[in-house]
């Protein structure tokens, strides 16, 4: 008789270590900022240090830039613009944003591994995601560069001038790109600021700009904290100001630019509810919770951090999500068999740890997969909460990181109530096999985004944004090319 052999999701997996490689390539000892085209000291001569936050090593140190060294870039953006960029052809900008395009492809290796070093996310995250669709946005503009006029029949459009963009520490790259891509194939110039905890994707990317043989000063990088990100927003030169980062930072730059000429897109916070009806493809919508939960250890601003199941397969969908957690590896972000790599940073982990100990004293229920953390490093295990009401904090607030808070809920009338019941509108999950019933819930649903039977899955061509406290303007498609450009 043939024997069955079932899988026991109550003990350890003892998964053999494959890590990647580091050794084609080597971080230098210090960055310095990207002005003009070139690598240039700040001026105040002042560096910081940026970790592994899988050891907390220091990985290099980095120029942090004061108002003078943001001048010197806005500057040299203006100048660029009115001299170089805007002189050349739109076919001409095109072939530059082709070029960077497969340098990335070709670079792919080194990018994702420093993008995993310093960020603390799954390797295979950053190779099969960040990465290659950080490459497809250059690609996706180029092909936009010469054909603004079809894409904006009758409204004349024209380049802003020089624009200022702050990015997050989540996903430096892929934002990198999804700002710097439709600028430049608008016609601009830009200066960017880095997340002072994960600049080096960035500063790896000013190399294949030079590769590209980019003219100098069309993109200029600085890095720093929140006050060198100011000294961009308060700039006279820059027209325009992309935002991605958290809700009160982008308040904050509302009330700066208020009263300026100045244009601007804030893609801000999230609480996105993840919705598993009765009909689902239960085993399906789990993967999807897991992904849209746990992907880069909760540190999405989109993640499905609500999650509401049918009161009906409550208790089927809650026991198939522990037993699917508990295989969860987590561990080194550059072995491959990890699924949930390290917390971006110590401050980062302690404000989980706050809204975890937050849930335990409102009185919800709290599961954690059984798995052994590593000694060194900013690490949280995947955890869920359920026995939690709308008004718990933890379903109302914005918590970034590896944290579900479960509900149920009846009938449609009540989830749709429920889902919209949240400041923030930036993304939303549904899943159940009945059409009809995708088309009412994405019709009342106030999310920019809302994923049908799935969770996560972005293209170029397609805008992302949100609503409320969760920003406004897109990102991606033709609506990330409008907020780049004057129509006359």
């Amino acid at each position: 008789m043939k024997k069955t052999h079932t899988i026991d999701f109550s003990s350890d997996w003892n998964l053999v270590p494959a890590p990647e490689s580091t050794g084609h390539f080597k971080l230098k000892e210090r960055y310095d900022l990207f002005i003009n085209g070139a690598f240039v000291p700040p001026i105040s001569e002042v560096y910081f240090d940026t970790l592994n936050p899988s050891n907390e090593n220091v990985l290099a140190q980095v120029a942090e830039a004061n108002e003078a060294d943001v001048d010197l870039a806005v500057q040299a953006a203006k100048t660029a613009f009115e001299n170089t960029w805007s002189t050349i052809s739109a076919k001409e900008r095109g072939k530059y944003l082709f070029r960077i395009a497969r340098i990335i492809q070709e670079r792919s290796r080194e990018f994702a591994v420093i993008e995993t070093l310093n960020g603390g996310k799954a390797i295979r995250e950053s190779r099969d995601i960040d990465v290659p669709l950080a490459a497809a946005h250059f690609f996706y503009y180029a092909g936009w560069a010469d054909k603004l006029a079809y894409a904006f029949p009758t409204k004349h459009p024209k380049p802003l001038g020089v624009v200022g963009q702050i990015i997050p520490w989540n996903f430096p790259l892929l934002m990198a790109a999804w700002k710097i891509a439709p600028a430049l194939a608008a016609g601009n110039t830009v200066v960017i600021k880095s997340s002072e905890t994960t600049p080096l994707t960035l500063y790896l990317l000013a190399e294949v700009l030079q590769e590209a043989g980019v003219p100098a000063g069309v993109v200029n990088i600085v890095s720093g904290a929140g006050v060198t990100g100011s000294y961009i927003v308060n700039h006279p030169d820059v027209a325009k100001i992309a935002f991605t980062g958290s809700t009160a930072v982008g308040k904050t730059i509302m009330k700066a630019i208020a009263g300026t000429s100045k244009k601007a897109t804030m893609e801000l916070g999230g609480k996105a509810a993840n919705i598993i009806f009765e009909d689902a493809a239960i085993d399906q919508a789990v993967e999807g919770i897991v992904n849209g939960i746990f992907f880069n250890q909760g540190h999405v601003c989109c993640a499905g951090s609500r999650l509401y199941v049918q009161e009906s397969v409550y208790e089927v969908v809650v026991q198939k999500l522990k037993d699917r957690m508990q295989s969860l590896y987590v561990g080194d972000p550059l072995d491959k068999n990890t699924d949930i790599g390290a917390i971006n940073s110590k401050k980062q982990l302690q404000t989980i740890e706050k809204y975890i100990q937050l849930g335990l004293e409102e009185g919800a229920e709290m599961y954690q997969p059984n798995c052994e953390l590593p000694s060194k490093g900013f690490w949280c295990k995947p955890t869920l909460f359920t026995k939690i009401t709308q008004s718990n904090r933890i379903s109302q607030e914005e918590i970034f990181g590896p944290v579900l808070a479960i509900q149920t809920f009846r009938t449609v009338d009540e989830i749709i109530e429920k889902a919209n019941n949240t400041p923030y509108g930036l993304s939303a999950g549904v899943w159940t096999d009945k059409g009809s019933k995708i088309f009412n819930m994405t019709s009342q649903m106030k999310a920019g985004v809302v994923w049908a039977n799935t969770y996560n899955k972005f293209d170029p061509a397609s805008p992302f944004g949100g609503y409320k406290e969760s920003g406004f303007g897109r990102e991606g498609g033709l609506h990330g090319l409008a907020p780049y450009l004057k129509m006359e």
